[in-house]
């Protein structure tokens, strides 16, 4: 009783700060404004003037005629004053301060320091605020490879720069302060920059020893990148084999089974909870994981992305689809239709599916023997594979790749410019 007594106290309060009362009402109200109401109003709401057109103008009038003396001689009053000095005033005599008003930025009391700042022997930064990069360390940074890949292309090219890093051994180590530090100044060095790529394969090949652990390396990684960071955003990278399982329970129980750390919930809580503005999907491991299940690449991969879609991730964060079907040992050996096939499959179908924004696809790694492996010809030379990947000028701003600058194809502006023509964005390797 008591709460519905509040509710028409509520509603009654409301419809009065309108003009809209509930009084008893009659035709002959001189405040009556019932013909102000729009046609259909139900009967029991009766409207009533608070001020009546002609108090309104009255009021109005009064307080701006005479240039508004009115309401200039109704100004605040004289503020109340206590003179200590009267008998029987009492004043505290334990504050801080001399009682005197002072200028900005000077000592309130002669010999106290100015505005909080320490006392620092000449030439020392004896403070440094640990949130916030110094132009120090901005400067160190744009002397390394990336800092220094990371200008040309922002000066050169017209893609977005991500800065690509592993910080899941520095964290092990007991040191992702440090390294989180070094690859803040790199992305605060230069503007432009989009944000960071702090892992990949998350919790597949780091080997965590357990899932509270990779939890706490996902969680406390983005939040000292945010706070050294704001408003740069944060990607990571990971592969999630039972996604491409689809409905066969067997697959999903050995998937899981197998890999046990990159759980479906496990990655959703981390896209739900804000740590990843994006996250990439290998795509890798599509073509031959589920053959023993009767499940082909085509199939693998429309699971995995009807997966993604089902859990709406795409809702919490930017979802890439990552890929490095394109390259081959020494350079890309496809043929037009082969190449011209393998578009439509590895980059057509993901954004396709509406689960995928973007295709991160890998057009020059190293392996383990020192092998190079390319989506172009060496040295750039031509071939099917970039040219049918040149053709994508429609989708370039969703297409993206990997570049290490220490390890340059020709050198950094000739090959920036080369994936330029292909690519939208560019994930830039710092050690």
């Amino acid at each position: 009783m008591r709460q519905r007594l509040r509710q028409v106290f509520v509603i009654g309060l409301t419809l009065s700060l309108l003009g809209i009362g509930v009084p008893a009402w009659s035709e002959d109200d001189p405040r009556g404004c019932n013909d102000q109401l729009p046609a259909g109003t139900p009967s029991y709401v009766v409207c009533r003037w608070l001020a009546t057109p002609e108090e309104a103008l009255e009021t109005a009038k009064f307080w701006l005629d005479n240039d508004g003396q009115n309401m200039i001689d109704a100004g605040p009053r004289n503020p109340i004053t206590i003179d200590c000095e009267e008998p029987g005033a009492v004043c505290p005599t334990d504050s801080e301060g001399d009682g005197e008003m002072h200028d900005v930025d000077s000592p309130d009391v002669p010999g106290a320091q100015d505005g909080g700042t320490p006392e620092c022997r000449t030439g020392e930064q004896c403070y440094t605020d640990p949130n916030t990069v110094t132009e120090a360390e901005k400067a160190s940074a744009m002397e390394t490879p990336a800092g220094q890949a990371a200008k040309q292309a922002v000066a050169d090219t017209p893609m977005r720069i991500w800065i690509d890093t592993e910080l899941a051994d520095d964290y092990k180590a007991g040191k992702l302060a440090e390294a989180a530090r070094k690859v803040a100044a790199l992305a605060a060095a230069q503007p432009g920059v989009v944000g960071v790529r702090f892992t990949s394969q998350l919790g597949f090949n780091q080997a965590f020893a357990t899932a509270d652990e990779l939890d706490k390396f996902v969680a406390e990684t983005s939040a000292t990148l945010r706070a050294l960071l704001p408003g740069k955003k944060l990607a990571a990278h990971t592969v999630v084999p039972v996604l491409g399982c689809g409905a066969n329970e067997a697959c999903k129980t050995q998937m899981s089974k197998q890999y046990p750390m990159p759980d479906p919930d496990r990655v959703g809580a981390w896209l739900a909870n804000g740590y990843l503005d994006q996250l990439g999907l290998d795509s890798g491991h599509l073509a031959t994981a589920y053959t023993g299940y009767g499940i082909d690449a085509a199939e693998a991969q429309r699971n995995q992305w009807i997966e993604v879609g089902a859990r709406a991730w795409d809702v919490y964060a930017q979802i890439s689809a990552e890929d490095a079907t394109f390259t081959s040992a020494g350079a890309a050996r496809l043929t037009d239709e082969q190449a011209a096939q393998a578009v439509a499959d590895h980059i057509a179908t993901p954004l396709q599916s509406d689960a995928a924004q973007t295709v991160t696809l890998w057009s020059r790694w190293q392996n383990d023997k020192g092998q190079v492996n390319r989506a172009y010809g060496e040295k750039w030379a031509a071939n099917a594979t970039w040219d049918q990947l040149k053709k994508l000028s429609s989708i370039r701003p969703r297409l993206a790749t990997l570049y290490d600058p220490a390890q340059p194809e020709v050198d950094m502006a000739t090959d920036l410019k080369h994936l330029s023509e292909v690519f939208g964005q560019v994930y830039l390797h710092a050690a």
